[in-house]
């Protein structure tokens, strides 16, 4: 496994140039995931004076990583392709509106991508997360272990920070993840939470840090964040930054992402081995049987939403 600060070799496309888009490109020029970042968005004004800004940040950061433009079929030759186009409200936006502008805007780019590479990973970053992957998927022709969603990522990591500042406990000792469909109808898999292996339970006793108000605590933080900003771009950044070094190094990690589901024929977050040739497989964590239905419910839910959607 190569260290965490050597070099990738590998091309990464973000498609999709705006705020989330311009904050992942950020984000992976830090950790040198990249020789190469490859831009790609209908706007093109926007996209290059993306470039000439992120030029600077790889001049600075010194690691010799280029930025520059591309099509969508240059794009699909990556190694890794990064979707974020579409993921921000429009002002006046309803959540329905939302979702099918976004179900439109990920038919038409994978399919200006396509044939993609055959070793290709596709990451879904534009929401609603779950619906999009499993569209992408059905229309991308590779195996489904190559293209997956950010799913809960961010919700686990955030969730983790705001677990260690209630109980005082280093945040990378902390073992919890949020599962299932993302937004709403999200799980927090409590039951599974440890300490350095230690369940949390038996470390912090529940009423210690208020289970509930922590969960609503995550959410309603991301819900600010969207109303003032429309994105949450720096977190996001970050996470599909970290997923797409999992990929580059074959480091293996484990998050929870969004990846096809059989029993339910849609996909979803649950934790997964990340490496070079994307999802390794996924680990089965031991859930009560309430978490474990909630999750159900919610995988249901999606699937009539892709019926209805003809996807």
């Amino acid at each position: 496994m190569a260290p965490q600060d050597t070099k990738s070799t590998l091309r990464i496309a973000i498609v999709g140039a705006g705020q989330v888009g311009g904050a992942v490109a950020y984000a992976l020029i830090l950790k040198s995931a990249a020789c190469e970042l490859l831009l790609v968005d209908v706007k093109v004004d926007l996209r290059d004076a993306q470039i000439r800004d992120l030029s600077d940040v790889a001049y600075a950061a010194g690691g010799g990583v280029r930025v520059r433009a591309a099509t969508h079929h240059e794009a699909g030759q990556c190694d890794i392709v990064v979707i974020t186009a579409g993921s921000k409200y429009s002002l006046g936006e309803t959540s329905i509106q939302h979702m099918h502008r976004n179900v439109s805007v990920i038919r038409n780019v994978v399919k200006a991508m396509t044939p993609f590479r055959s070793d290709a990973i596709v990451l879904v970053v534009s929401n609603p997360v779950d619906l999009l992957t499993s569209i992408a998927q059905g229309l991308s022709g590779l195996p489904k272990s190559q293209i997956f969603g950010s799913g809960t990522f961010l919700e686990s990591v955030r969730l983790r920070g705001l677990l260690a500042d209630k109980t005082g406990i280093a945040v990378n000792s902390i073992q919890l993840s949020v599962l299932g469909v993302h937004g709403n109808s999200q799980v927090v898999a409590w039951s599974s939470a440890t300490i350095n292996g230690i369940p949390l339970h038996k470390v912090v006793p529940p009423d210690g840090f208020g289970q509930d108000q922590l969960a609503a605590e995550c959410k309603e933080r991301a819900e600010s964040i969207f109303y003032a900003k429309g994105a949450t771009p720096f977190g996001v950044g970050s996470v599909v930054a970290s997923i797409c070094a999992s990929v580059s190094f074959d480091r293996r990690d484990i998050q929870p992402i969004s990846h096809f589901q059989p029993e339910f024929g849609c996909c979803f977050s649950l934790p997964v081995v990340i490496g070079r040739q994307g999802i390794m497989r996924t680990i089965k964590i031991p859930l009560e049987t309430d978490e474990n239905a909630a999750i159900a419910r919610s995988a249901k839910r999606l699937k009539d939403m892709m019926e209805k959607l003809g996807s």
